[in-house]
C-alpha cells in the first residue's frame, strides 16, 4: 500500500507561483509513473503532467511552459512548480502513482488533494 500526501496549495493572485509537493510512503519512483491531476468544480478530472519511472515527462497543453514537475528520490517527493498562474488553474490538485502491469490490472494510488485558488 502506497500513501501519497500533497501539500503546498493555497490562494494566490493571477501571475503568481506555487509549489506543490507529494510525499510517497516509500521509494516508488523506480517503478511507478507519478502524475499530477486536477479537478475544478463542476469539471472532469484532467491530467496535468506525468513523469515516468524512466524519466519521460509530458505536460498538458494548458500548462506547458508554466508548470514544471520534478522529483527527489532521496525524499520520496514529487514537486509541481506552478508559475504564471491563471484563474483557470483553480482546482484541487491530486497526486497519482501508477504501476503498469502487463498480465494484471494496473495498481493506482491517489493522494487526498490540495486546493489551489487563483484570484484575478
Amino acid at each position: 500500500q502506497v500513501q501519497l500526501v500533497e501539500s503546498g496549495g493555497g490562494l494566490v493572485q493571477a501571475g503568481g507561483s506555487l509549489r506543490l509537493s507529494c510525499v510517497a510512503s516509500g521509494n516508488i519512483f523506480k517503478s511507478y509513473t507519478m502524475a499530477w491531476y486536477r479537478q475544478a468544480p463542476g469539471k472532469q478530472r484532467e491530467l496535468v503532467v506525468f513523469f515516468t519511472s524512466g524519466g519521460s515527462i509530458s505536460y498538458a497543453d494548458s500548462v506547458k511552459g508554466r508548470f514544471t514537475i520534478s522529483r527527489d528520490s532521496a525524499k520520496n517527493t514529487v514537486y509541481l512548480q506552478m508559475n504564471s498562474l491563471k484563474p483557470e488553474d483553480t482546482a484541487v490538485y491530486l497526486c497519482n502513482a501508477k504501476l503498469e502491469r502487463i498480465f494484471a490490472r494496473d495498481v493506482v494510488y491517489w493522494g487526498q488533494g490540495t486546493h489551489v485558488t487563483v484570484s484575478s
